[in-house]
């Protein structure tokens, strides 16, 4: 186990405070030599940010389908990393994968306990709550935040190994494989999906957000882009209308759904979460903080 390769690899575009969160915590798990950043256009912020990460720019000159573009490169340079490495994570940059001290010790500890070539993790949106105080640049943000709710739609496949890829949140198979591909999601494995933990970040991604969206072209990203803040509104109005549930509790609550009854698309070659809306709200166990 001691052997096994890890990498991680995300791509990011001015997202700068979700990026420096995912370096800190990803770095610190596998070091600042197996992180790979593709730079979506030239951005000397990006290497600033993430030293001794490898960073990869290509251009940004043509959105058109955008999405679909995006998923075949990163699964292309992700075979590529499958090549050298024995898993491959892969998460945007503002998830991050936490793993339950109590249950894996590392990421090499749990990829060492599954044969299967793709592993989901539990979601959660974790949320900036008025209490909290703003979270800086060099901060654990989950250190700072305990608010968060339990999500199917980022119950999401985070990695893969050998030629399995990514997509639409969900595993990418061969398409033959898909009625008989098992949806492999382990206790105290969580994706913490950090866009609502920080409002001021927050705020700052209206503008690039609303540009992608209103750009002429097919493919392109959709109304929740185009009226960002209206998104984020309805977020925290669903928040505080649902109770707040004890973690072990609300936990096991959302593990009994969420992996159940999975969605599969043969002529995708997809396994996924079935997507639906979050309903159930807790509060992050001190671990989190230290992870």
């Amino acid at each position: 186990m001691s052997d096994m390769k890890i990498c991680a690899l995300t791509m990011v575009y001015r997202d700068y405070w979700a990026l420096a969160q995912w370096y800190m915590h990803f770095s610190r798990h596998l070091g600042a030599e197996n992180l790979f950043v593709v730079a979506h256009g030239a951005d000397p912020e990006v290497a600033r940010i993430c030293p001794g990460a490898s960073v990869l720019t290509i251009p940004r000159d043509d959105l058109e389908h955008f999405d679909r573009r995006r998923t075949d490169m990163l699964n292309g340079f992700q075979l590529g990393l499958a090549s050298i490495y024995d898993w491959v994570i892969r998460t945007d940059a503002d998830e991050l994968i936490c793993l339950d001290p109590e249950q894996h010790s590392s990421f090499a500890d749990l990829f060492a306990k599954h044969q299967t070539s793709a592993l989901f993790a539990l979601g959660l949106n974790v949320a900036e709550s008025e209490e909290d105080k703003p979270c800086g640049a060099d901060e654990l943000v989950l250190g700072l935040r305990r608010s968060a709710v339990f999500t199917p739609n980022y119950s999401k496949a985070f990695a893969v190994r050998g030629r399995a890829g990514l997509k639409l949140h969900g595993a990418q198979v061969r398409p033959r494989h898909v009625r008989r591909f098992a949806l492999v999601m382990p206790r105290g494995v969580y994706m913490a999906h950090l866009k609502y933990a920080n409002t001021q970040a927050l705020a700052d991604s209206y503008s690039h957000r609303r540009e992608m969206a209103t750009i002429p072209g097919k493919g392109l990203p959709g109304p929740a882009w185009a009226n960002p803040g209206t998104d984020s509104r309805r977020f925290f109005q669903q928040l505080h209308a649902l109770p707040e549930i004890p973690w072990n509790e609300a936990e096991a609550e959302a593990y009994s759904l969420y992996p159940a009854d999975p969605v599969r698309e043969p002529e995708r070659g997809v396994v996924r979460v079935r997507r639906d809306q979050p309903k159930i709200r807790t509060r992050l166990p001190d671990w989190f903080g230290s992870t």
